[in-house]
C-alpha cells in the first residue's frame, strides 16, 4: 500500500512540474523595462491565457545571454547587442517600447533643467557645485551604473560621448538601476542618469533636457534628446519558443500597445520615426567626438 501511495505522490509531482513547466515562462533581465510595462504586460497575458511569466531583473546584459543560453524563455535589454560578443550572438532582440535616458535629482532640488553639455561636464567631472548648474552652493555628487555594458552605461557613451570606454567621474558606482534611483530618493545632492520608464515610478524629480521634459509627447516625437528602444529577448532554440512568439505579438496587439501607453511608455509601433531620429542621434554623437 505504502508503495503504490509513493508511486501516487510521485505521478503528482511530474505532473504538477509539467503542467508548471507548460504554464510558466521564466524572463529575467533590464530592471528598467521590468519596471516600464514588463509587470503589466505580464499580468494582463496570463489573465487572457492563463500563461504566467515569472519576472527576475539583474541587468540588460543578464536579459541578452540568458535568453541566449536558453536559461530562460525570454528577457528584457534596454541597449542593443555587443558587436562580436559570444554570449549574445545566439540571442535576437525585439523591440517593443521606446524609453529615453533622463536626469534624476532629488525631489526638494530646485533645479530644473540641464543642458547637453553641462550633462557631459557633470560626467566628466569639470562642474562639481550645483551653483553651477543654478542651484544651492552644495557639493554635486554624481551616481552612475557599474557595468559599462549596462544599458544605461552603454547608450549614454554612445550617445554623448561616442565612446564605450568612457570613464565616468562618479561618486558611487551602482550594480544596478533600482538601487541606483533609490539613492537618489535620498540624496539631497545626488544627480543619476537612469530610463525614464523607470523614474517615473520613483519619489525623484526629472530634469528638462535643453529645455525638453522626458514627457510622453517630447518622447513619440522626437524633440527628446536620448532616447533608446527597449526590447523583448529570445532564443527561436528555446522549446517554449511558440508561447514567447505569441507573448511578443500580444505586446505590438492594440491591447498590449495600450498597456504600455498606460505605464507611460512609448510603444515601437507608435513612434517609426524615431528609427530615423536614432540614426541622427549616432551622427551628432560622432560629429561632436570629432569636433
Amino acid at each position: 500500500m505504502r508503495k503504490i501511495y509513493s508511486c501516487l505522490l510521485s505521478l503528482t509531482f511530474a505532473l504538477s512540474t509539467s503542467l508548471y513547466a507548460q504554464t510558466t515562462l521564466n524572463w529575467a533581465g533590464c530592471g528598467i523595462t521590468k519596471k516600464a510595462f514588463m509587470a503589466e504586460l505580464a499580468a494582463a497575458y496570463e489573465r487572457k491565457t492563463g500563461i504566467h511569466i515569472e519576472l527576475e531583473g539583474g541587468g540588460a546584459a543578464k536579459g541578452i545571454r540568458r535568453a541566449g543560453d536558453r536559461s530562460v524563455a525570454l528577457g528584457g535589454s534596454c541597449r542593443a547587442k555587443l558587436p562580436g560578443v559570444k554570449e549574445e550572438m545566439r540571442t535576437r532582440l525585439n523591440p517593443v517600447a521606446w524609453d529615453a535616458l533622463t536626469v534624476i535629482v532629488h525631489p526638494d532640488n530646485p533645479v530644473e533643467n540641464i543642458t547637453l553639455d553641462q550633462l557631459r561636464a557633470v560626467i566628466e567631472g569639470h562642474i562639481t557645485n550645483w551653483k553651477d548648474l543654478g542651484g544651492p552652493d552644495q557639493p554635486l555628487e554624481l551616481l552612475a551604473r557599474r557595468s559599462r555594458f549596462s544599458g544605461v552605461g552603454r547608450v549614454l557613451r554612445e550617445l554623448v560621448f561616442n565612446d564605450y570606454e568612457k570613464e565616468f567621474q562618479a561618486a558611487k558606482f551602482y550594480k544596478s538601476s533600482g538601487p541606483l534611483e533609490k539613492a537618489v530618493e535620498e540624496n539631497p545632492n545626488a544627480l543619476a542618469v537612469t530610463g525614464v520608464s523607470s523614474a517615473r515610478k520613483r519619489n525623484v524629480k526629472l530634469l528638462s533636457l535643453n529645455g525638453k521634459a522626458p514627457d510622453y509627447e517630447h518622447i513619440r516625437k522626437g524633440e527628446y534628446l536620448l532616447y533608446r528602444p527597449l526590447y523583448i529577448t529570445f532564443n527561436p532554440a528555446h522549446p517554449q519558443y511558440r508561447e514567447v512568439k505569441r507573448f511578443i505579438d500580444f505586446a505590438h496587439s492594440r491591447a498590449g500597445r495600450e498597456i504600455i501607453r498606460h505605464t507611460g511608455s512609448v510603444p515601437y509601433l507608435d513612434a517609426l520615426n524615431l528609427i530615423r531620429r536614432q540614426r541622427e542621434q549616432w551622427d551628432d554623437a560622432r560629429e561632436l567626438a570629432t569636433n
